[in-house]
């Protein structure tokens, strides 16, 4: 089963990192994340990688060039300004007519991929997300008039669930993305929804994305 990486975002909101490197190319423990995410998934036995590329890609070109890690890497440059979906949809080539993996380049997760993929299979989906809980970032507070009435420093369970990645999906995908401009996130997922054909397998433990400076750092601490 081959895994897509989605890695050719501008990576806008990390622009101290991001002048020069594409955001999955950003050092966690002096590798790339998009290592990380890789190593994970070969600890579960999945060495084929396709890489959608864009902004910058040559720098991930050039790092997977110099080095060997006994993983079979294909990169593509997907464009500057395609759209998720779009990325995915110029990949359709190269992934078979057969079921995929396919994630992030910019988060980190323990979620056990055998187990992901068993109840995709069970479930005969057209996709499975993991879903994940945010990290908590804020207490929350009840106002009347000056006086605070209610006070709790929130906990992740107090924030829901949300797509945290880390797909399996059916080849049919493809028949929901139009072209370049097609964000994975909407359209493809929406109809998915309607259709009931999206199901989500609930990850409990660790989770990362990397958005800010902040998660550099924590990151820092957290990998291991």
């Amino acid at each position: 089963m081959k895994v897509v990486i989605l890695a050719g975002g501008f990576g806008t909101r990390m622009s101290e990192y991001t002048k020069t490197i594409p955001k999955p190319m950003v050092s966690i423990k002096k590798k790339p994340i998009i290592f990380h995410i890789m190593k994970h998934y070969h600890a579960y036995g999945f060495k084929d990688f396709i890489i959608a590329g864009g902004y910058r890609s040559k720098v991930i070109k050039d790092y997977f060039n110099k080095r060997k890690f006994g993983w079979n890497i294909r990169i593509v440059d997907t464009g500057l300004n395609t759209m998720t979906g779009g990325r995915l949809k110029r990949l359709q080539k190269y992934l078979n007519n057969e079921t995929f993996l396919m994630t992030y380049g910019d988060g980190i997760s323990n979620v056990n991929i055998k187990k992901l993929i068993s109840f995709h299979k069970k479930n005969k989906k057209l996709m499975t997300l993991t879903a994940v809980r945010p990290p908590a970032r804020f207490g929350a507070l009840k106002i009347s008039g000056k006086l605070i009435k209610y006070f709790k420093e929130k906990s992740q369970i107090d924030e829901g669930w949300i797509n945290g990645g880390f797909f399996v999906i059916e080849p049919d995908i493809f028949k929901f993305i139009k072209n370049d401009a097609t964000i994975f996130e909407k359209e493809p997922m929406e109809k998915l929804t309607k259709k009931k054909q999206l199901i989500a397998y609930k990850h409990q433990s660790f989770w990362q994305c990397l958005d800010t400076k902040r998660d550099v750092d924590l990151l820092n601490k957290k990998l291991k």
